[in-house]
């Protein structure tokens, strides 16, 4: 069995878990998140702990029931603390500015890109340099935060552009004559 699996997942309080036939539904005071379960991984819930475990000792049910008890967990976390992902902005008259459920970029284009926010997620600006992406569901602020990166990422020369916080960027020599 998975080592991941083997590990209970604590319920802390404030937390109702609701387990059904063919999914599985958090919720916390930020949200409620659902997701469908895979018949091979059974889920059981004992008074303030979760335990996954595979139903059959095939090698796919044993994989599948680490991948499940890791990602219930972030349902879990997620709906308790939450998750943030910070990304800073690196160039001379690089800004950024949250309006709303809208993040409003100035990264060296002819016209201000402007980026929209699905329900559930949170920018903030905390700074005309910095940007931080907050919310319930940990793929969906990876994948926003990966896509405000992609709207201009670090160059290999200088190091312009939007990059994570913990990013490191490896400056690139330039050519000589």
């Amino acid at each position: 069995m998975s080592r991941i699996a083997k590990a209970a997942i604590a319920i802390p309080q404030g937390v109702e878990v609701a387990i059904g036939q063919d999914s599985i539904q958090v919720k916390g005071a930020l949200g409620a998140l659902s997701m469908p379960l895979n018949p091979r991984v059974n889920v059981v819930q004992d008074g303030a702990k979760l335990t996954v475990a595979p139903v059959d000792g095939s090698r796919e049910a044993d994989a599948l029931s680490g991948t499940v008890r890791q990602l219930v967990n972030n349902m879990v976390v997620g709906v308790s603390k939450g998750f943030e992902r910070k990304l800073t902005l690196v160039g001379v008259g690089y800004k950024a500015a949250a309006q709303g459920n809208k993040l409003n970029l100035s990264v060296g284009f002819s016209h201000p890109v402007d980026i929209e926010m699905p329900a559930g997620i949170k920018v903030e600006t905390p700074s005309p340099t910095e940007i931080v992406i907050k919310g319930a569901d940990r793929q969906r602020v990876g994948q926003i935060a990966a896509e405000v990166r992609s709207v201009r990422p670090p160059e290999p020369y200088k190091g312009k552009g939007i990059r994570y916080a913990d990013e490191t960027v490896v400056i690139k020599e330039t050519k000589k004559k």
